[in-house]
């Protein structure tokens, strides 16, 4: 956390031990700072007051670890290390000490959980969904996965995904396309090392072969047009566990490829550069883009006017309330349309506090949706 009047005319005089008594969403260091910044505060304190109302439904989740994932003081790594996943398999990136950005350019696929099977939804469900999941209590039923698992801190990508379209009416989605879902997936970043849990979409859309193109400036070069087919789950950590099986044999013991696949396809580059060669064989279904800070890249402006132009539904997320707030404001201003998806809490949500976030607002990755 940083003093809210960091870059005034004097220097900071120590930590941003003094909160905003209306809003408790900004800290100063100083009596004079919190002055000195009034003129710009003023204008968002009552948003903020309204957005800190919200904290206890924010900070809603079913898991039995959720009061030490909801909680500022503690730490990413302490919560991996209390879990045995600290900096292994797929959780590497996932704490302040993990792994770098030019990890990234791997392109060994990383298959395993490092959780035991009773954990991780490793194997295909024991039944097919019967109705649309709403929370990850039901989730987590469904996948017959106990509440002590942190499991959701990763399946929140392919949950979101989940979630994104069940909030649009994929009208190109008639009878004789049913069994295809094509996304376009704008700024993939840590994703990069966590490529197998998008096998969970073999899950949650039974029969439908997805295909995600993954596009974005922090792709590797050298990984541009690189094809990843998921045919399995990620798998746990039990050596004798089915999950090290899942290619499929035919009645002559060959390899079959006939069951569902998931594709992956990496782009490096921004959306709207590559977008004619992306639309080159079909037009998306849907167009998502996880935690996208709008309002915080000009890059954006483009984009956004292409998926105007294109009319395909487009959803994002962000990681709190106001920063949603801010991006529906510049969709707005470029597109001259407010969001069709108004701003609304996502229940697939990272159950995992954001750290180093500048505001005591809630922040979770993936926390809010809203779309054109």
């Amino acid at each position: 956390m940083e003093c809210a009047g960091r870059g005034s005319r004097t220097p900071c005089s120590g930590p941003p031990t003094r909160r905003c008594h209306r809003c408790r969403a900004v800290s100063y260091c100083s009596v004079s700072h919190q002055v000195s910044h009034w003129t710009v505060h003023r204008k968002e304190c009552g948003r903020f007051q309204q957005q800190m109302k919200c904290a206890d439904v924010l900070n809603d989740f079913p898991f039995s670890f959720s009061q030490d994932a909801t909680q500022i003081q503690e730490t990413r790594c302490s919560f991996f290390i209390k879990h045995g996943i600290h900096r292994v398999g797929m959780w590497k990136c996932e704490c302040s000490c993990g792994t770098s950005a030019s990890s990234f350019d791997q392109s060994r696929l990383i298959r395993l959980w490092n959780l035991g099977s009773p954990l991780c939804p490793c194997k295909g469900p024991l039944s097919p969904i019967t109705r649309q999941l709403t929370s990850w209590k039901e989730y987590y039923e469904w996948r017959c996965i106990p509440l002590d698992s942190p499991a959701a801190v990763l399946l929140h990508w392919p949950l979101t995904i989940y979630w994104a379209v069940q909030l649009v009416t994929l009208e190109s989605m008639n009878s004789e396309t049913s069994n295809e879902l094509r996304i376009h997936y704008l700024g993939p970043e840590k994703e990069m090392l966590q490529l197998a849990v998008f096998g969970e979409l073999r899950a949650l859309f039974p029969g439908v072969n997805v295909h995600l193109d993954f596009v974005g400036p922090e792709i590797p070069h050298h990984r541009d047009g690189e094809k990843v087919d998921l045919y399995s789950y990620a798998e746990c950590d039990l050596i004798d566990c089915q999950c090290k099986c899942p290619i499929e044999k035919d009645s002559k013991g060959l390899t079959s490829h006939n069951s569902q696949a998931i594709t992956l396809q990496l782009h490096a580059g921004c959306y709207h550069d590559h977008f004619e060669e992306l639309v080159k064989d079909s037009i998306p279904h849907i167009i998502i883009a996880p935690n996208a800070g709008i309002a915080a890249y000009m890059s954006w402006l483009p984009t956004l006017n292409l998926i105007k132009e294109i009319k395909v539904p487009a959803v994002f997320s962000d990681y709190c309330e106001e920063a949603s707030h801010l991006a529906a404001r510049c969709i707005t201003s470029a597109t001259g349309r407010a969001p069709k998806i108004p701003i609304q809490l996502n229940p697939f949500r990272q159950p995992l506090q954001v750290e180093g976030s500048a505001l005591f607002l809630p922040c979770y990755s993936n926390c809010f949706l809203f779309g054109m």
